[in-house]
């Protein structure tokens, strides 16, 4: 059974007339015909019986017009479904964004896409750089914003977005804030916050220990407002990436001695065919210029 077929009972169903339903589908009266001979050879029966002056449904062709009927509403839905996503309007489009990122760096742009994109409906998943790998692999996710010190594996297309510094956090008074820059070397022996969502953390922890300054934890946390709320009550330190700030009034200065960087990417997974929404989406965060 094809869908033209069920277009064509359903002008019968309607008219009662073959040569006026045929002129409805714009189709001669002949491929008309042989559609409903078609489907009677399928259903097993006559659909319509035809007279001199009149066609009559018969009790099969009434007993599946309701079916028919609405296979052919949910065909109609199912193209204004593929419509409205190919023309963006209530397009999906999920976002994995690593925890780490400070939302005042993103909103920006994200607020612009909106503005130029208000179809697309947008899904933002945050987690750690292992877990995004995870759910794009799994497709649960389009494309992902992260960074991590090590190469992504090669099945991922990887485009830079922007570099960032990471810096030490620490309360006001701390004696850090009368430096310019703070030497690695220069946090041994302070009280650390740990960020446990970092993804640099084993990579600066080995710095730290080729500095000779290794790190003391003193709390840990997954939130990134908990451990700067710990770090303004002058609880301990942190290093954390310049964007990442949020608390008014939080001191930072950035490392050096060396200086430890991350580059926040888009990445994808190679060769995996993409929404309009997706691509939109991939070509307004490329083109994006990043505040410095």
């Amino acid at each position: 059974m094809e869908m033209h077929e069920v277009r064509y009972f359903l002008a019968v169903c309607e008219t009662l007339n073959f040569t006026r339903a045929a002129e409805r589908c714009s189709v001669s009266q002949p491929s008309l015909t042989r559609a409903i001979q078609k489907l009677e050879t399928e259903f097993g029966g006559q659909l319509f019986r035809r007279e001199r002056a009149a066609t009559h449904m018969t009790d099969l062709g009434q007993l599946v017009r309701p079916q028919l009927e609405q296979i052919a509403k949910d065909a109609e839905s199912v193209k204004s479904t593929a419509n409205s996503f190919l023309r963006m309007q209530d397009a999906p489009l999920n976002l994995g964004i690593m925890c780490t990122i400070g939302p005042l760096r993103c909103v920006g742009f994200l607020s612009r896409f909106q503005r130029d994109h208000p179809g697309i409906e947008l899904t933002m998943t945050e987690d750690t750089p292992a877990r995004l790998v995870e759910l794009l692999s799994e497709g649960k996710i389009d494309v992902a914003v992260m960074a991590q010190p090590d190469p992504f594996p090669e099945r991922f297309d990887v485009h830079q977005l922007y570099a960032e510094h990471f810096v030490v956090a620490f309360p006001p008074g701390h004696r850090f804030a009368q430096m310019n820059a703070v030497r690695i070397a220069e946090v041994g022996g302070e009280s650390y916050l740990s960020r446990i969502n970092c993804e640099y953390y084993d990579h600066i922890g080995d710095i730290c220990e080729r500095c000779n300054a290794p790190l003391k934890d003193a709390y840990r946390s997954e939130r990134e407002d908990w451990i700067q709320s710990m770090v303004m009550a002058g609880m301990g330190i942190c290093f954390l990436p310049e964007f990442s700030p949020v608390l008014p009034g939080l001191q930072t200065r950035r490392v050096i001695e060396p200086e430890v960087t991350r580059n926040v990417s888009l990445v994808t997974v190679s060769g995996r065919r993409f929404s309009p929404a997706v691509t939109t989406f991939m070509l307004a965060l490329k083109a994006y210029k990043w505040p410095t």
